[in-house]
């Protein structure tokens, strides 16, 4: 435990319950009714929500992706880029990342270019949609 005043990484951003996608019907109904957004390294699923605000995030990582230490390394990959990069004011959506393989081994700053990309991807078509 860091010493008081002093900064530890995680200080000031955090991962709250609220903000995680959890249920199954909530991952199916993102899949069937959402839309895609396609990078090197992931596919992100999004889907708006009716009410509520923010952003809910869960992650699918399957296993054929590797052994679940491999499964359980990317997902706290995701999990750490996903809290570094989520945007302070969202749109009330849901999102599931599935990652690829690469995501064990990719750098990590490129990792978190991609998500914080997502982000950016999502809440401009989420805008544009609102709009019309």
């Amino acid at each position: 435990m860091a010493p008081q005043g002093e900064s530890t990484p995680r200080a000031g951003k955090t991962n709250p319950r609220g903000g995680r996608l959890l249920r199954h019907a909530d991952f199916e109904r993102v899949y069937k009714l959402g839309r895609r957004h396609f990078s090197a390294n992931m596919t992100v699923f999004y889907l708006r929500r009716a009410e509520g605000d923010g952003m809910r995030v869960g992650f699918t990582v399957g296993r054929a992706l590797g052994g679940a230490v491999d499964r359980n390394r990317m997902k706290r990959r995701l999990r750490e880029s996903v809290r570094l990069c989520r945007p302070a004011a969202s749109p009330a959506v849901d999102v599931v990342i599935n990652p690829k393989k690469t995501v064990r081994t990719v750098e990590f700053s490129l990792l978190l270019s991609e998500v914080s990309r997502a982000f950016e991807v999502i809440t401009q078509k989420l805008a544009e949609k609102s709009q019309r």
